[in-house]
């Protein structure tokens, strides 16, 4: 049995097949091609662009894709949501469509542009977003550097933004989110119901999201006397409860955690001062919760 894995090719490329790395599956691109092995045999990749990801998907083409919501909602397409993945082109949150309008208009909602021209990749949700306003524009497809287009080509656009630089740059101002989109694992429909596919699949999403829940975390090993455990304990952030081991010795046990990295800075001389011993920080590759 073989599944065929359809990975985003472009913005979010380079992001997806480092988390594929991490969950253990290392994807062997060849630059001339769209196909790409891997080290299962049992999986295949293509590179396909996130916005035709479900159609590939739906059509059987692919098994099982990575993409966003945003393109699964643009296609109106027929496809199995297995799991969500929070993770963008520069982040590990979600990216957001905004309407946005040039910085010295006089448009301060979506209801000054009745009778308008909206510029956007995502025709179909900015449709569907001002048609539930009842606002009547004209939404049209924009091949590419959208953010140029205000106010000469169109009076606003939908674009999607993780940190907003690029619409700040040029001089762009959002007046309302359209839709939060973030990535997700999607499958063919048929496959999502065969089992032996299924399992494969569901065992990739496992791995997926146990290399996202680990990333920016790290693991804690410690010892300390049992007389200062408490002291020890409420120093800890832990991600839950912390596993805490007997040592050969009755007097003293072991403490095992995970926190964010961010915080190791601070936690482990606050550790130290709180008499624990024999400190260690080791990386984490997956978390599965």
């Amino acid at each position: 049995m073989k599944i065929r894995l359809g990975v985003p090719k472009g913005s979010l490329q380079e992001a997806s097949l480092q988390l594929l790395g991490r969950a253990g599956l290392n994807v062997f691109t060849n630059g001339r091609s769209y196909l790409a092995s891997t080290n299962d045999s049992e999986i295949e990749c293509m590179l396909i662009r996130a916005q035709e990801m479900a159609r590939y998907v739906e059509h059987g083409a692919l098994d099982v894709g990575i993409t966003g919501l945003d393109w699964v909602l643009e296609s109106g397409l027929g496809v199995a949501t297995v799991a969500d993945l929070i993770y963008a082109k520069q982040s590990r949150g979600k990216v957001r469509w905004v309407l946005a309008v040039p910085e010295d208009s006089s448009f301060q909602t979506a209801k000054d542009l009745d009778g308008c021209t909206v510029a956007t990749e995502l025709v179909q949700v900015t449709r569907k977003y001002f048609a539930e306003k009842n606002i009547p524009v004209n939404v049209e497809f924009s091949w590419g550097a959208t953010e140029v287009k205000p106010p000469m080509l169109a009076d606003a656009i939908v674009e999607v933004t993780e940190t907003g630089s690029s619409l700040h740059a040029n001089r762009l101002r959002i007046i309302d989110t359209v839709l939060e989109s973030n990535t997700q694992i999607v499958a063919n429909q048929r496959a999502w119901a065969d089992p032996c596919k299924r399992q494969k699949i569901e065992n990739l999403a496992l791995m997926l999201c146990g290399a996202l829940h680990a990333h920016g975390r790290v693991g804690l090993m410690l010892n300390v006397r049992r007389e200062d455990l408490e002291a020890v304990l409420s120093v800890l952030p832990a991600l839950k409860n912390p596993t805490i081991s007997t040592l050969s010795n009755q007097d003293w046990v072991a403490v095992n955690t995970i926190i964010e990295e961010s915080e190791a800075w601070k936690v482990i001389p606050r550790l130290k001062a709180a008499k624990a011993q024999g400190i260690v920080e080791y990386p984490l590759n997956k978390v599965v919760m």
